[in-house]
This record gives structure tokens, C-alpha cells and sequence, in this order.
């Protein structure tokens, strides 16, 4: 090739890389310049969900773009976090993230579609959900006392609704501690599951606060005792754990949201700040504590240490409770 063409052609793909490069750096100063999508990797009615659309209309309403809820069920949240670690990495595509798919399935699942790890960069945590110990207000059972003496007096009878891995893996942290045997019955949802509770199909459920609320309050359902160190504001008459007398059983599930790995910085900096920013209003502490959620707001470092140590945790848990990996 001629010396003046070689220059030329070399002077072309430095200028295309040049403009795609100012490009891709517009694009980023400009984000969001158009719909997000957020993945809910449940089904419609659960606490992540509910979380996820607070979440959407702040985004919507501090970014100037719509924020679509997008529910993709289905294999304890595997279907709807794949789809977000192959989604383009550029902020338009965001999961909303359980404890379920980054830290339980790693522990339940010999190998998955994705690394909670190595495919996200988290972005921030919304909230803190305790879980409940409920059951069905016919069951002549008034404390978690009563439900251990229970359960050992029916030992081939007794059952827990299990829709998410963590809420499995909370029951086999309580029949740890206390020595019963709950056979697990799974459900796709915590909708499913609290309607099962409701129907007598099953004895018990360990789950998240919201899907429980109207229907403890209604009466149909009973709290037994909170997942927490302290009790809720929403149900202040229901004994923790401790007060209950199984201390080392709190649970909580951290729900935030993540974007697929190689997402800029700058937009995970943008969608982190409001994140943060929501979980200060005093107005989305009161709507969040309302349905049972503690306000986090954190940063991404510090999403990703809270990722590590429960996954620390719960693998500790399974291998103590002889679960191996599928």
C-alpha cells in the first residue's frame, strides 16, 4: 500500500474511533435519553416488586425518562437475571435484584446462566426486608413455642411455603435451631404462597413482609415472630426471634437494584445518587417502613461487600443442612 494511502486509511479509523468515542461519551452525559427497563425477575405482587415500582416512578420522576416495571418469572429468578446479565450494558436494561438470584441460587445451584459477581455491578440497596414466621389463624398455634411443640407432635404432617430461595433457606435455618422437620412445598411466587398459607394447604411460612400485611391485619393469617433484631413498626406486637426464643434466626432479604457488568460508571454514579437520594425522603421512609421495608440507600461497594457476606452465610447454612447444589 502507498505510503500517502496507509496514512489516509489509518487517519480514517482514528477519526471513526474519535467520533465513537464521542459518541458513547454524549450518550452518557445525555443518559437517560430514553425508556428504562427494569426487570423483575418474580412474578407481580411479592416485596421486590412492589419495591420496583417506588423505585421506577423515582427514577422517572428525578431522570425525566419512564421507568417500565417488567415482571420475568420463573425458575427462582434465574429467567429475568439471565435476560439482564446479556442485556447491552447501558443503563437502559436493570434488575431488580433479591437476595434470591445473586446470593441464593449461587448456593443452591451447581452451575447458573450467570455470575452475580462477575455479570453486575451492583448499584444500590433500596431496602431491608425481615421476614415474618406465619401461619394460617386457624392453626391452634399462638406463638413460635407452640409451633415447635406442634410440629414435633406432627412430625410427617407439617409443611412451609417456599417461594424464593432465601425463605427456604430461613426455614432450614429455623428447623436448625429448633429441631423440627418442615416438609418444603414450592410456589413461583410469594403471592402463590401466602394464598396458599390462607387455603390450609400448608402449616407455615417464613416470608417477606408486604404480600403477609393485609392478610395478618384482615386476621386470616398470624405473625409469630419478626426476622429482625428489633420488632417492626408495622407490627409492633410480634415478638422478634430473639424475644421468641430462637435468637440467631434473623433474616432479612436486601433488595437493590444491578446492571449488567461494563455499564459505565458515571450512569451507575447517576442511578446510585438517586437511589440514595429516595431512600432519605422522609416520605419514602414512611411508605417503606409502612409495608414492612427498612430504607437502606448504600453504595455500590457497599452492595457488593453486603453480597459477599451473605454469600458467606448462606452457603455455611446449606452445607449444615446436607442441601446440595442442583
Amino acid at each position: 500500500m502507498h505510503a500517502s494511502i496507509r496514512g489516509a486509511a489509518v487517519a480514517l479509523a482514528l477519526g471513526l474511533g474519535s467520533h465513537a468515542a464521542l459518541a458513547q461519551e454524549d450518550a452518557i452525559r445525555n443518559y437517560p435519553s430514553k425508556p428504562i427497563r427494569l426487570i423483575v425477575p418474580y412474578a407481580p405482587g411479592g416485596g421486590t416488586d412492589v419495591l420496583a415500582r417506588l423505585a421506577a416512578k423515582e427514577i422517572t420522576d428525578q431522570l425525566g425518562q419512564p421507568v417500565v416495571v417488567e415482571n420475568k418469572p420463573g425458575a427462582s429468578g434465574i429467567a429475568g437475571t439471565e435476560y439482564v446479565a446479556k442485556a447491552a450494558p447501558d443503563g437502559y436494561t436493570l434488575l431488580m435484584a433479591p437476595s434470591g438470584p445473586l446470593v441464593m441460587n449461587p448456593v443452591l445451584r451447581k452451575t447458573l446462566p450467570y455470575s452475580p459477581q462477575k455479570d453486575f455491578v451492583p448499584i444500590s440497596v433500596l431496602g431491608r426486608l425481615p421476614l415474618l414466621i406465619t401461619v394460617n389463624a386457624s392453626l391452634p398455634v399462638h406463638s413460635v413455642k407452640e409451633l415447635i411443640a406442634y410440629a414435633k407432635a406432627h412430625p410427617k404432617e407439617v409443611t412451609y411455603a417456599s417461594s424464593a430461595p432465601l425463605f427456604q433457606l430461613a426455614t432450614e435455618l429455623f428447623k436448625q435451631k429448633t429441631g423440627t422437620d418442615f416438609l418444603a412445598i414450592p410456589y413461583k411466587s410469594s403471592g402463590e404462597s401466602t394464598t396458599a398459607l390462607v387455603g390450609g394447604q400448608v402449616t407455615m411460612a417464613i416470608a417477606d413482609v408486604p404480600p403477609l400485611t393485609p392478610l395478618i391485619k384482615a386476621g386470616k393469617l398470624r405473625a409469630l415472630a419478626y426476622t429482625n433484631e428489633t420488632r417492626s413498626k408495622t407490627f409492633p406486637d410480634v415478638p422478634t426471634v430473639a424475644e421468641a426464643g430462637i435468637p440467631g434466626t434473623e433474616v432479612a432479604t436486601l433488595v437493590g437494584i444491578v446492571a449488567p457488568a461494563a455499564t459505565p460508571a458515571p450512569i451507575v454514579q447517576k442511578l446510585q445518587d438517586v437511589l440514595v437520594r429516595m431512600t432519605r425522603k422522609p416520605d419514602t421512609q414512611e411508605r417503606f417502613l409502612g409495608i414492612g421495608v427498612e430504607p437502606v440507600g448504600n453504595t455500590s461497594a457497599e452492595f457488593a461487600q453486603d453480597i459477599k457476606k451473605d454469600l458467606d452465610r448462606w452457603a455455611d447454612v446449606a452445607h449444615r443442612a446436607n442441601i446440595q447444589p442442583e
